[in-house]
């Protein structure tokens, strides 16, 4: 048995020990509002219920270890104490993780991982409509555990209004943990979901900006073959790869037969052409992906 003391470490591997030990948590998709009235949507695996009666739930935005800087999510509650909180299911993992990303202030979240804001009822902050639950909370305290990077921020949120996607329903009105196939975080990329095949990476998305799902071709946004989980995947680049790479996979035997086969359906084509880059999503080869979706 190997022990570890926080003062002996750095808080960067401290904090990398604490989330690999307290796994699997659940993951709160959080949508905020500034008072300007600016939108933003970030998970956050430090999220739990608390209590029935009142119902409340408990988030933490911790203050960044690298920089001891504090997010958007915080600065949002402290200015308009509400927020939407969404239970992740696996169809919308890649898109939730994409917008983990670092955008500056004032970057609309939903927009950059593809999702669709809906109106709430109770509260101002936004709902995730491809969500398979959302509360709708208040922000009764929010209570500071320290002024390093690192510290968390206790968010507390009584629910003022629970959505529950009726397909998530079972006959006696309970939700059924397979059909939710809820999410949840472990340490480092990895983590487990409630069926299927357990446990999955994500890469972790850039510590530069990726381009997001608003800044995919229209084609590939718009695509009937392509998941909303592998649109978030490809909004995960910074840069799309260059002509010469583009022309080069051209001459991939697959890409070549493709076209001459539908050299004249355009539709055949894309739809094609989107099932050969989806293939190479589910290998986990995402640049490959973006050249067979360049040839259009």
């Amino acid at each position: 048995m190997k022990t570890f003391y926080p003062e002996s470490l750095k808080t960067a591997e401290f904090h990398a020990l604490l989330q690999g030990s307290v796994a699997p948590r659940p993951i709160a998709f959080a949508s905020t509002i500034d008072k300007e009235g600016k939108v933003n949507l970030s998970p956050f695996s430090f999220f739990n219920l608390f209590s029935t009666n009142p119902p409340i739930v408990i988030f933490s935005p911790s203050r960044r270890v690298r920089d001891n800087t504090t997010k958007h999510t915080l600065e949002n509650v402290l200015e308009v104490p509400e927020v939407v909180i969404h239970v992740v299911s696996f169809d919308l993992v890649e898109q939730m993780s994409l917008a983990s990303t670092e955008y500056p202030k004032g970057v609309n979240e939903f927009e950059k991982a593809g999702l669709t804001s809906i109106p709430s009822e109770k509260v101002k902050p936004p709902r995730v409509k491809e969500a398979q639950i959302a509360m709708e909370c208040r922000v009764n305290e929010v209570k500071a555990l320290g002024d390093k990077g690192g510290a968390g921020n206790l968010v507390i949120c009584e629910v003022l209004a629970l959505h529950v996607s009726e397909t998530v329903l079972d006959e006696d009105g309970t939700i059924d943990p397979n059909k939710l196939d809820a999410v949840a975080r472990l340490g480092g990329n990895w983590y487990s979901r409630a069926s299927g095949d357990a446990l999955f990476q994500i890469p972790k998305p850039l510590r530069t900006m990726g381009i997001g799902v608003d800044q995919l071709p229209d084609t590939v946004r718009n695509s009937t073959v392509l998941t909303g989980n592998n649109l978030g995947r490809l909004g995960n680049v910074e840069e799309l790869p260059s002509a010469a790479e583009i022309q080069e996979m051209s001459h991939h035997p697959e890409v070549a037969e493709i076209k001459r086969r539908f050299v004249n359906d355009p539709e055949s084509l894309v739809n094609h052409l989107h099932e050969l880059a989806k293939s190479y999503l589910e290998k986990g080869e995402l640049e490959m992906a973006w050249r067979v979706l360049l040839q259009e």
